[in-house]
């Protein structure tokens, strides 16, 4: 099952209502459940290279079923994904980049948004999760 693009829409449309209640601009992709753009907005005066990272922020969160914040955490020097950047043509691993996890429990898309600080990015991937679905997948065996 792969988000729709009415459910994409919305998602950008609630992310964009975050992003102007925080005063920025944002660029918001959405990723289905094969990391293939489904939608995508440039808010104006977002930074064009923002629009590289919310695509690819999107992509990671999809290919690894977790907030790209936390594959941060685990690709850390010592970590048991370090380095982990450096795969899938280059990979995002900061905040700002959430699965989108139906009421079912089955992963559907992604939500990856850059332009602003990494709390913010995180804020706003969260409001446009938030009108589909959730962004925690069940338990994975490595995952803790």
């Amino acid at each position: 099952m792969h988000v729709t693009i009415e459910h994409a829409e919305s998602a950008i449309a609630a992310a964009r209502k975050k992003a102007k209640e925080l005063g920025t601009q944002m660029c918001i992709a959405v990723v289905d459940s094969g990391a293939n753009l489904k939608a995508f907005y440039r808010m104006d005066d977002a930074w064009v290279g923002s629009i590289d990272i919310a695509i690819k922020k999107a992509k990671t969160a999809v290919f690894f079923g977790m907030p790209t914040g936390l594959i941060g955490k685990l690709s850390q020097p010592g970590g048991s994904l370090y380095g982990i950047e450096h795969s899938n043509d280059g990979l995002i691993t900061f905040p700002g980049g959430l699965p989108i996890v139906d009421n079912e429990g089955v992963l559907v898309g992604a939500v990856g948004v850059s332009g602003s600080s990494v709390e913010n990015d995180h804020a706003v991937a969260q409001a446009g999760v938030a009108v589909i679905g959730v962004s925690d997948l069940p338990a994975h065996p490595w995952r803790t």
